[in-house]
């Protein structure tokens, strides 16, 4: 049944896609080695298809995923691979690059099921997410999504998420602008194109108008705009006491740019797409001050966390980010489930995982519900001296 389901969700990514896709024998082991990894022929292998940017606009965080990810494959390897029932088990990891995009998203899903993946991870990106939840239900799949925030990426029973909701996001963002920060006044500026920016963008509002404040401008930009001193005239000209965000860095860095080049010294908010900006900024004094949500803190003194950073900044020569740390996170979340369902099929991991109970990195006790949604709290980041520091 599972391969004609698959049959059939490839019949449907061809109606989709420009790309003619070849099977290639669907839910078989393979024994060819990920980049990383240390499984060899005759060993029984978990293969985790893996979908998210590696190129494009939003490679960034796609590359921290894969790294974050292959981290916690290679720590489980070493450590004697993942127990289930009378069988020990190597995990292998396919990744497949999306650019961030939906056909291509449907692509990259198709290719890693080709290869005979027993779990997706990802999407990474929620459009990107949204385009493939239908066809691993589909093919009855578990897939778990790193940092797909939109609400319709777990919209089927057989897909889970370690990163917050959209949602979610803008409630917390909006509790700590108004009973944190006390502001009264706030202005918003958001990706009209992008589900991830306009669903925490309208929870922000709402939460935050329910708390007394008033948006006094909620200023919208297209997909790959660089130019928003439109936006920021329109909020230069009213009272606002600082602004809020929610997109991705890549935007940030030039919305903030812009903002100090017009003389606008107002604080800046932002959600969890904001994590690494630093990295792209010219002058980090544009963001000085500025506060964001995240479920990570590279800086943490907790021992999985050192330990974590380490082994991440060995291989990678970089500081992780939360993308890493969401994707470390969801490698531990299907080894949990493979080891309460005592099995690797697709229904008994889905099942499990309401189940496990993972003391990751990026929360201590995280469970999931029904409904696929990570019960964990946040942490918020704020730009102190050019550094990442954690706002308390």
């Amino acid at each position: 049944m599972k391969k004609l389901m698959k049959a059939m969700s490839l019949t449907l990514a061809a109606s989709l896609v420009v790309a003619s896709l070849t099977a290639c024998g669907g839910g078989e082991k393979t024994e060819t080695k990920a980049e990383g990894g240390a499984a060899a022929a005759g060993e029984d292998v978990f293969l985790i298809g893996a979908i998210g940017p590696v190129t494009g606009s939003a490679a960034s965080y796609g590359l921290s995923v894969k790294q974050g990810a292959q981290v916690a494959i290679d720590e489980i390897n070493a450590a004697g691979g993942v127990v289930v029932g009378d069988k020990t088990y190597t995990l292998d990891m396919e990744f497949a690059d999306d650019e961030a995009t939906e056909d291509k998203a449907i692509q990259a899903y198709n290719t890693v099921m080709d290869k005979g993946a027993d779990a997706i991870l990802g999407a990474v990106t929620s459009g990107a997410c949204i385009a493939i939840t239908d066809l691993t239900a589909a093919d009855g799949v578990l897939q778990i999504t790193p940092s797909g925030s939109a609400m319709e990426c777990t919209k089927n029973d057989n897909a889970f998420r370690v990163c917050f909701t959209d949602p979610a996001q803008g409630v917390a963002m909006a509790e700590l602008a108004a009973e944190k920060l006390g502001y009264k006044k706030v202005a918003v500026l958001y990706n009209n194109a992008s589900d991830y920016s306009m669903g925490i963008r309208e929870a922000f509002e709402e939460e935050f108008t329910a708390k007394g404040g008033t948006i006094v401008a909620s200023e919208g930009f297209s997909e790959g705009d660089v130019d928003f001193n439109t936006q920021l005239t329109t909020i230069k000209g009213t009272d606002a006491e600082a602004i809020f965000v929610p997109a991705y860095y890549q935007e940030a860095t030039y919305i903030t740019k812009q903002a100090s080049d017009m003389g606008m010294n107002l604080p800046f908010l932002g959600s969890d797409g904001w994590d690494g900006v630093l990295g792209t900024v010219t002058d980090a004094a544009t963001i000085e001050g500025a506060i964001f949500l995240s479920p990570f803190f590279a800086a943490d003194p907790s021992d999985n966390v050192k330990a974590f950073v380490a082994a991440y900044e060995e291989a990678y020569k970089a500081t992780p980010d939360q993308f890493a740390a969401d994707a470390y996170d969801t490698v531990y979340a299907m080894k949990a489930a493979m080891e309460q369902a005592g099995s690797v099929e697709s229904a008994d991991l889905i099942k499990a995982m309401t189940e496990i109970t993972v003391d990751g990195l990026t929360g201590e006790g995280i469970t999931w519900t029904a409904e696929g949604e990570p019960n964990k709290g946040s942490k918020f980041i704020q730009i102190k001296d050019g550094a990442y520091t954690l706002y308390e």
